[in-house]
């Protein structure tokens, strides 16, 4: 008979002892029976192995040989999602990004590719070390750490965070924080005395009137004492979505053709838009409206550049007042007819600003963010300042000026990208007044891309703060009141276009966050939560429909502070991208009226050949592609991981704040950040395909 062998001590200790076990095959010719007491001579001899270094190191190597493999297939793992991820947001219908634009959004793989590297690096070491015999059995100089030890040595590290972090970092987040909250509430001062303004406007129903009718039912159109010389510009530069539905807006303005002039001041480079826009004019050109074209060889200044060629042409002189409206703006037919009276008989009045409307605001998320920022602009910004003060930043677009008032203030400069406050600065310290109008609206759009909002809103605050440093020493030594100069410099520009982006920034992304990591410098709940809240409920109020979403509109605000602090730091040190000005994409969006009658004017194509008539047949072909098939648009869909990622860490921040009394563990509160974090890519990238 066979004897029974132990392979491990552990399975002798359990072996039973007792009646023989006889094991039996299905055709038994023999039988085996195991003896559970073996003698002596049968029994297995037990050897007492010592541990060998080299065996250890292998088996060391053999552990990091594991580890490697694994996190290198997690790399792999990674790497092949995110190319999905990449083709699925960056690749649309087989059309790549350019190679200059991929370079954004890698530190992720870097973040990957570092922790490789670092796992290689280890591996290496455990070679070399094996090689040169540094091995901890046969090297007793080596001091290999107890587990006290280690635990004591964490536990010493800890204490001497805590420690640092108590008297060393705290208090200058502390101190930077009370800085910051000032400022906050200054600034909340400020906007809640706007909002009480708005209310006693509403309450008091004050608006800017004209006496009588100046536009009498007996008056003879075109006499000309009654309806003053108004010359119309529409700057525009490849404007290709919007170009026709505004031109055809400001065409039909109520007004005599023999007192209107229009100005299409086009800065397009490319022609196939150019021939477009020249056509739009040759047609209502023929159909008696007094339009012309301009076109400038040498495109300096930007708009305001393109606006300062146009007033210098020699028939400008024969005018008294001129608008302007931007390539998406549409105005209303009786536009004029409603802000020139303003003038009449107010010779110290230099402005007359239109409300902006937009067609598209409820396109998406985003247009209905700035829907809400927009209309507290208007309705409570720029009417109470123009109630009582008479003077606020003109918006560039839907306003009509007194040519004298321009003439007068030195006219349009190209030093910033901000022309339109720069002449409303000027023309309020030569003491010229201004009129808002906030009953009278004029149609246009909003950005409906992220991309083309960041940009917008980073001219928009670079510019204020470039302009600031040209104009402070104008301002001082004006002429103006002392009310008037401190409330250009402290209200005007230091409050709404420098501190705000800063405090919002420094107190909501930068101290906020590290409140999780540093808890003896957390802010109050009512700095976090109930001030920031109540303010955004003053700011929908302009806009009530918009109120669902005060939560998006909390975290878009706050997250876009990292733009708009950017804009405001290169604008007032005057870097690179202070002077950086990029046409805001357009969507040629248009309003229902504008819709029937474009269908109305299709219908009556009949005298195209007479509109055209010097026009070659092979021109007139070309010219009917160009309005049929555009040039394709590359589209490119992105991801802003930036923003996303600081939005939920915003989040994260402020719920754990709110729940630190509760006694809600902080890991848990960033787990959950994460996976918003991971969801809200996820989904990001399902809604942009």
């Amino acid at each position: 008979m066979a004897p029974g062998l132990d392979f491990s001590d552990w399975w002798a200790k359990d072996t039973r002892k007792g009646t023989p076990v006889v094991v039996k095959m299905e055709n038994p010719n023999y039988s085996v029976v195991e003896i559970d007491d073996p003698d002596a001579a049968f029994r297995p001899v037990e050897k007492s192995r010592g541990k060998n270094a080299k065996q250890v190191t292998w088996v060391l190597l053999l552990k990091a040989h594991r580890a490697v493999g694994c996190v290198a297939w997690i790399a792999t793992l990674f790497w092949a999602l995110l190319g999905t991820v990449k083709k699925r947001l960056i690749f649309r219908q087989d059309v790549a990004m350019a190679s200059e634009k991929l370079g954004k959004g890698k530190l992720l793989f870097t973040v990957i590719k570092a922790f490789l590297v670092i796992s290689l690096t280890i591996l290496a070491f455990e070679i070399v070390a094996y090689f040169y015999g540094w091995h901890y059995f046969q090297n007793p100089s080596l001091h290999i750490p107890r587990t006290s030890d280690i635990q004591g040595l964490f536990h010493l590290v800890y204490v001497t965070w805590l420690w640092f972090r108590a008297d060393h970092i705290a208090p200058l987040i502390q101190a930077l924080s009370k800085f910051c909250v000032a400022l906050f509430l200054i600034q909340s001062a400020d906007r809640l005395i706007l909002c009480l303004g708005c209310f006693w406007i509403k309450y008091k129903k004050i608006k800017p009137r004209f006496e009588g009718d100046p536009f009498k039912s007996n008056d003879v159109e075109g006499s000309g004492y009654e309806y003053p010389m108004v010359l119309v510009q529409i700057p525009m530069c490849n404007e290709r979505e919007v170009y026709e539905q505004s031109i055809s807006a400001v065409c039909q303005l109520d007004w005599p053709k023999d007192r209107l002039l229009i100005q299409v001041l086009d800065d397009s480079n490319d022609e196939s838009i150019q021939w477009l826009i020249k056509a739009e004019v040759a047609t209502w050109n023929e159909r008696g409206v007094n339009i012309i074209y301009r076109h400038r060889l040498v495109r300096t200044g930007y708009k305001a550049g393109n606006l300062k060629s146009a007033m210098s042409c020699h028939y400008v002189k024969a005018y008294e007042f001129v608008a302007i409206f931007d390539a998406d703006f549409q105005p209303n037919p009786d536009f004029l007819k409603q802000t020139v009276p303003h003038f009449k008989g107010n010779p110290e009045l230099g402005l007359v600003q239109a409300r902006w409307s937009f067609v598209n605001k409820d396109e998406n998320l985003l247009t209905r963010l700035q829907n809400i920022n927009l209309c507290f602009h208007f309705e409570v910004e720029q009417q109470v300042n123009g109630v009582f003060l008479n003077f606020f930043g003109f918006n560039g677009t839907a306003g009509v000026w007194r040519i004298k008032a321009l003439e007068e203030s030195g006219g349009w400069l190209e030093r910033t990208t901000v022309e339109d406050m720069d002449i409303a600065v000027r023309a309020h310290l030569n003491g010229w007044k201004f009129i808002f109008l906030n009953d009278v609206k004029v149609l246009c759009e909003v950005p409906e891309s992220y991309e083309a909002y960041r940009k917008q809103q980073h001219r928009w605050h670079s510019g204020p703060m470039h302009l600031f440093r040209l104009c402070l020493p104008a301002i001082i030594t004006s002429k103006i009141a002392v009310w008037k100069k401190a409330n250009l410099i402290l209200l005007f520009f230091l409050l709404r276009k420098l501190i705000l982006p800063f405090y919002s920034f420094t107190l909501f992304c930068i101290i906020l966050p590290l409140t999780m990591f540093v808890p003896e410098a957390e802010l109050p709940i009512w700095v976090i939560c109930y001030i920031p809240v109540f303010m955004s409920f003053l700011n929908i109020l302009p806009a009530p429909k918009s109120f669902p979403f005060i939560v998006p509109y909390l975290l878009f605000e706050n997250t876009m502070s990292v733009t708009k602090f950017n804009a405001m730091v290169s604008g007032l040190f005057k870097l690179g991208s202070s002077y950086e000005w990029v046409v805001t994409k357009k969507a040629g969006r248009s309003s229902e009226s504008d819709l029937l009658a474009a269908a109305e004017r299709e219908s009556k194509m009949t005298n195209q050949l007479q509109i055209h008539r010097g026009a070659s047949e092979s021109e007139l072909t070309e010219l009917n592609q160009l309005k049929t098939d555009p040039a394709p648009v590359k589209r490119v869909n992105k991801i802003y991981r930036k923003e996303l990622a600081l939005a939920f860490l915003l989040l994260t921040a402020s719920v754990r704040s709110l729940l630190a009394a509760q006694g809600v563990h902080f890991y848990f509160l960033l787990f959950q950040g994460v996976t918003f974090l991971l969801v809200g890519l996820d989904l990001i990238g399902e809604q942009m395909n």
